[in-house]
C-alpha cells in the first residue's frame, strides 16, 4: 500500500516531469507469457474458466531504432509524435474507390492533430481504462494493462483488454469513427465518442481491436485496424478503416455456441461479401502485426465470449530514441487514485499485478467535511479536506477534483508553493456540475469552474488557519 504521500508524489510528478524528464527503457526481455499469465490466474478467480493464454507475443529485441526496415508492417518513417504530423500527401494518386460498409474516410491530417490533445502519455492510457471501466455496468470484471512484443517486427507493444460487453460489427464501426457516442448512462465516463482515437494515436501510430459481442443470441467476432503508419506511408489523402466481421448463432436452449462453419473453406461465415472481405483482409493483414486470416481471429481466442482486445503498437519515441510510454517506471501508484471508487468485483490488473485501490480522502489527518453549493446549479458537493498524513514533512497540497468518478484533475494547486498557508492540505471531491476538456485532463474554464477555484482556495485557507497547530 502506498503512503498518501508517496502516491501524491508519483502521480503528481510524473505527470508534471513527463515532458522534461528523459523517459528510460531498458531492452525487453523474451515474453514468455509469465506476465500475462498471471494476469489470467487472476482473472480465473473470478470466472472460474480455463485459461487462456494470448499467443500475441514473440522474441527478445531492441526497439530503440527511430527508422523501420521492414517493408511490411513498417513502422513510421518518423517515430517521434510531435512530429509525425508533417504529413504529406501530394504525391499521392487519387485512390480507387472502395465500396462497402467496411470503410470508414476522414483526412489522416485531423488523426493527428486530434490526438495531440494528450500532452501525457499515461492520460492516454487513462482514456483507454475508461471504456474498460464504463463497461463495468455490461458485466465487465478485470481490465489488463501489459506489453506484449509484435509478432512481425518484434518491438514492444501495449494491450489493454476487457472481458466487458464487446463490440458488434456496427459498434466497431462507431469505435473507429469520429465525433460518435453511443454512451447514454449518466454515469459513463466517456461522452464525446472521440476517446479511442485520440488515445490510442497519442500512444503510438497504429491499432487493432478485437471484440467479440452476446447480442440477440447471436455472437459476432470483429477486427477493426486504424493505421497513421498505412496511411502516411501510401500517402492517402482520406483514411479508410477496414474491418472484418464473422458471426455464428447461440443455441437458445443451453450455453454452448453453434459455429456457422464452411467446411470448404474451414472458416467462419463472414459478413462481407467476397469483394469487401479481400479489399479489408488485404489491407489488414498488411499492415496489422498479424499476416494471415487464421492469426488475426485467433487474437480473440482468449478473450472468451463477450470483450475487447486492444493491441497498439509502433508507439511513439521521444527525442533520444527512447519509447514515450515508460513501461519501467512505475504507473501503478497514478491508477491506484484514478477512479474514486472501483466495485470491489472489478480489477485493474498492471503487468500481471491486481492495482490496489486508495483512497485519498481516507489517508487523512483531522478531516473536515464541507458542503459546497454551486451558484445556479442543482445539487451540492462534499468535500473532504485534511492535512496528508506525512505532514508536514512533505511539501504536497492541493485538490484532488473528480467527475463522474474518474480523476480530472490530481492534487491541483489553488495555491501556490511559495504560500506556507495550506502546505500539506489536501482535499478531495467530485465535481459533476463543470465539464471536462474531451481529453480529460482539465476542466472547461467556465465562470463555475472559476468560482469553484476561489471556494477551495478559500476553503484551503480556513483550514490552514484553524488547524495548521496540530502539526
Amino acid at each position: 500500500m502506498y503512503g498518501i504521500g508517496e502516491v501524491g508524489v508519483k502521480a503528481v510528478k510524473s505527470e508534471q516531469d513527463y515532458m522534461r524528464r528523459s523517459m528510460q527503457l531498458n531492452q525487453t526481455p523474451k515474453f514468455d507469457l509469465t506476465s500475462h499469465e498471471e494476469s489470467n490466474s487472476l482473472i480465473r478467480r473470478h470466472e472460474s474458466e480455463k485459461s487462456r493464454g494470448s499467443t500475441f507475443l514473440k522474441t527478445q529485441v531492441d526497439d530503440s531504432s527511430l527508422c523501420s526496415t521492414s517493408s511490411i508492417c513498417s513502422a513510421p518513417i518518423c517515430r517521434q509524435f510531435w512530429r509525425a504530423g508533417n504529413y504529406d500527401d501530394r504525391l499521392n494518386s487519387k485512390p480507387a474507390s472502395q465500396n462497402g460498409t467496411g470503410y470508414l474516410r476522414i483526412h489522416p491530417k485531423f488523426l493527428h492533430s486530434n490526438a495531440t490533445s494528450h500532452k501525457w502519455v499515461f492520460g492516454a492510457v487513462a482514456e483507454l481504462l475508461d471504456n474498460s471501466v464504463d463497461e463495468i455496468q455490461n458485466g465487465a470484471t478485470f481490465v489488463i494493462v501489459d506489453k506484449i512484443l509484435n509478432p512481425r517486427n518484434g518491438t514492444t507493444a501495449l494491450l489493454i483488454q476487457d472481458d466487458g460487453g464487446g463490440m458488434d460489427p456496427e459498434a466497431m464501426r462507431r469505435c473507429l469513427s469520429f465525433g460518435f457516442s453511443d454512451k447514454k448512462s449518466k454515469t459513463a465516463i466517456g461522452q464525446y465518442g472521440n476517446g479511442f482515437k485520440t488515445s490510442s494515436m497519442r500512444l503510438g501510430a497504429d491499432v487493432v481491436v478485437f471484440s467479440r459481442c452476446q447480442k440477440n443470441r447471436t455472437l459476432t467476432q470483429s477486427v477493426g485496424l486504424l493505421s497513421y503508419t498505412y496511411l502516411m506511408q501510401t500517402r492517402q489523402d482520406r483514411i479508410v478503416v477496414p474491418m472484418v466481421s464473422n458471426t455464428f448463432e447461440i443455441n437458445r436452449c443451453n450455453i454452448h455456441v453453434d459455429y456457422q462453419f464452411n467446411a470448404n473453406s474451414g472458416t467462419w461465415n463472414t459478413l462481407h461479401n467476397e469483394q469487401q472481405l479481400k479489399n479489408n483482409l488485404s489491407i489488414l493483414l498488411q499492415w496489422s502485426p498479424v499476416a494471415t486470416e487464421a492469426e488475426l481471429l485467433k487474437q480473440c481466442d482468449d478473450i472468451g465470449p463477450h470483450g475487447t482486445k486492444i493491441i497498439v503498437y509502433n508507439l511513439w519515441h521521444n527525442d533520444d530514441g527512447k519509447m514515450e510510454l515508460d513501461f519501467e517506471s512505475d504507473p501503478e501508484a497514478y491508477l491506484s487514485i484514478l477512479y474514486l471508487q472501483v466495485p470491489e468485483k472489478f480489477s485493474i490488473l498492471l503487468r500481471g499485478r491486481v492495482v490496489e485501490y486508495h483512497n485519498i480522502a481516507a489517508d487523512l489527518k483531522f478531516p473536515e467535511f464541507i458542503m459546497y453549493r454551486p451558484q445556479n446549479v442543482e445539487g451540492s458537493v462534499l468535500t473532504t479536506i485534511g492535512f496528508l498524513k506525512e505532514a508536514p514533512a512533505v511539501n504536497i497540497h492541493g485538490f484532488n477534483v473528480y467527475h463522474k468518478n474518474r480523476l480530472i484533475l490530481p492534487f491541483w494547486h489553488v495555491v501556490t508553493y511559495s504560500d506556507s498557508r495550506g502546505r500539506g492540505v489536501v482535499g478531495v471531491l467530485e465535481a459533476n456540475f463543470i465539464e471536462p476538456t474531451h481529453n480529460k485532463q482539465e476542466f472547461e474554464k467556465t465562470p463555475v469552474f472559476q468560482k469553484l477555484e476561489t471556494r477551495l482556495k478559500e476553503m484551503t485557507q480556513e483550514y490552514w488557519d484553524y488547524h495548521c497547530g496540530l502539526i
